[in-house]
Parts: C-alpha cells; structure tokens; sequence
C-alpha cells in the first residue's frame, strides 16, 4: 500500500493543489486513448512524485477498486499528498478540460462519422493506444526484473490467464490471487531472513 508521501525526502517533492490540478491536466491533455502509459511519464519521470514501484503499487490499487483506472490513480496520488483536496483537484485536473472536449469531438464525429477518413483516424488511434498500452506494461514489470522471483512470476502468470485466457474480471482474479501473492511474499521474506 502506498505510504504517505515522506516529509523529508528531497526526491520526492510535494506537490500542492495547483501542482496536483495542472500534473493531471498536463496527463489529460496530451493522453488519446492510452493514459496510463503517460500518466506514468508525467508522475515517474517528469514531476517525480511517485518511484516506479509506488506507480506499479498505485496502478494496482487503481485496478482493484471500480471505476476508471486513471480517476482512481488521481484520487489514490492526490490524496497521498493533499488528502481530500488533492484527490479534488487531481480529479478535476484530469476530467474538467477533457469532458469539454469529449463533448465537442462527440458532436463532430456525429455530424462526419461517414467519411471513410474519419473511420481510418480512429482505427489509426486504437493501434497507437494499444502500443501504448504494451509499453507501459512493460515499464510497470520492470521492478519486477529487477528483484525477480519465482513466485511473482508465477503470479503474474496466474494474473495472465486468469484475464486473458479464461477471460475471468479483473476484480475476482485479484481477490484470488491477492491473499496467495501475499501469502508467498510473507513466505519468502520469513525464509530470506533465516
């Protein structure tokens, strides 16, 4: 679970309101179709408010709950910092300028959704965002190669099958393999501290 963010960390910085509002509106602003991937950019690398493990934690928490991946990741960053406030502006910083847009394009695509262009464009999107997608993937494994394990393997695998192949929901393939990946992470702390 991610811990409140530390006082005394220089790398680290500590976003305020303002902070929080225009960081999400600077992931919200340039993210068609795959925002995680940027999300993770912007809060890892650019303004560095999160280390990759704490973002891999946060998309986690993010998944699990209901609702949109990117909202929750806001509300879970936002309130790291600022509480019920940062999760506020976090939020509004991400949806407030989009949905206008959203709104706009919407009655655009209505009145020209016949043109052949228009249909290719949007196909044209769907590849980029999926692209995205798999990069941000492989960026989130990546602590996982750095302290690699057979059991975290093993889950992730689990994971894998469970939605891909068995096409089961992310919630229950998290509820039954949550207690397990604990379970063995406890497991093998116990055993490396002999």
């Amino acid at each position: 679970m991610l811990s409140p963010a530390p006082t005394d960390s220089p790398s680290t910085p500590d976003p305020g309101l303002l902070e929080l509002f225009v960081g999400f509106l600077s992931v919200a602003m340039v993210a068609f179709g795959g925002v995680l991937p940027i999300a993770r950019r912007a809060l890892v690398e650019r303004y560095r408010w999160l280390t990759p493990d704490e973002f891999t934690e946060a998309i986690g928490l993010s998944q699990f709950l209901p609702g949109p991946n990117i909202v929750n990741l806001a509300v879970v960053v936002g309130a790291r910092f600022r509480g019920v406030p940062g999760a506020v502006a976090a939020v509004l910083g991400l949806t407030v300028v989009p949905a206008v847009g959203v709104v706009l394009a919407g009655v655009v695509f209505t009145r020209y959704a016949d043109i052949g262009a228009v249909s290719s464009m949007l196909a044209g999107l769907a590849a980029a965002a999926a692209g995205l997608v798999i990069s941000m993937a492989l960026r989130m494994a990546e602590p996982l190669w750095r302290r690699p394990r057979v059991h975290t393997a093993l889950i992730a695998l689990a994971a894998f099958t469970g939605v891909a192949v068995l096409q089961w929901s992310l919630p229950m393939v998290i509820l039954a393999l949550a207690p397990v990946s604990i379970g063995l992470s406890w497991w093998a702390e116990r055993r490396k501290g002999r």
